[in-house]
């Protein structure tokens, strides 16, 4: 499946995507964990920002 999400997102003519990979820290025990998106490159620094 991984392969067919990559040839979508690679087409002409569309929207170029980005895969954010983001570390969360957790509240309670201060573990960080890893939060992955996959958004148009124009929000990445939006997506960033939170």
């Amino acid at each position: 499946m991984a392969k067919k999400v990559v040839a979508t997102l690679k087409k002409e003519g569309g929207v170029k995507f980005a895969k954010v990979i983001k570390a969360v820290r957790s509240p309670k025990t201060g573990a960080y964990s890893f939060k992955e998106e996959i958004v148009p490159e124009d929000q990445v620094k939006a997506v960033l920002a939170k």
